[in-house]
């Protein structure tokens, strides 16, 4: 029974190390590529070859994994690329991310750019930041910000939002999973101001 408690923790742990452990590699290339030599035959425009020698930069990145309480994250970018050459931190451009919750719950978030900090355990998505949820929900914000390992969104700013009850603003936002291992929460506060929509069918 302990040799499969142990076992149970083990691959719990893996399932979240091993894509954090992906995109640290990814970080890890960028700075492998500043050795190579530059005066190499590459088939790149020379202006093209100094861009990606002052910011290393992986197109079309993907990583997924799942959490320790089995929510599933995915995440693509048409562009990642290394600040500074500083292993673990990075921008995205064009960035997709995709949530679903142990429970079935599906969120779609959309954004010009996201910085991610591997040490930090964390993502800020900014610019023009919209969500979609799999309950009829579309919210826009300023920007987003998330934790890596688990499932725990903000929208720290005013968040602007549709769904089945109508249109609403909200100070800020937060989708999270209780440490007690209840169902995902999606919590809206800090002057919470609704325009209710009736169902036109009746029911």
């Amino acid at each position: 029974m302990i040799a499969q408690d142990r076992y149970s923790r083990m691959v719990s742990l893996l399932k979240v190390a091993f894509p954090l452990a992906a995109l640290a590699l990814l970080s890890t290339l960028f700075l492998l590529a500043r050795a190579m030599e530059t005066d190499t035959a590459i088939p790149f425009a020379d202006i093209e070859v100094q861009e990606r020698l002052r910011d290393q930069q992986i197109t079309g990145p993907f990583f997924s994994g799942t959490t320790q309480t089995g929510d599933q994250m995915s995440f693509s970018a048409t562009k990642l690329i290394t600040l500074d050459g500083t292993v673990g931190t990075n921008r995205a451009e064009d960035v997709l991310a995709r949530l679903q919750t142990a429970q079935g719950a599906t969120f779609r978030l959309l954004a010009d750019t996201a910085e991610l900090d591997i040490a930090e355990n964390s993502a800020v998505l900014n610019g023009d930041v919209s969500m979609t949820s799999s309950t009829g929900y579309r919210i826009d914000t300023a920007q987003i910000t998330s934790l890596i390992s688990t499932l725990d969104v903000t929208a720290p700013h005013q968040v602007d939002a549709n769904g089945p009850l109508g249109k609403f603003t909200a100070g800020n936002m937060r989708i999270f999973t209780p440490s007690e291992g209840d169902n995902t929460q999606m919590l809206f506060s800090g002057g919470v101001k609704l325009v209710y929509t009736p169902n036109k069918s009746g029911k």
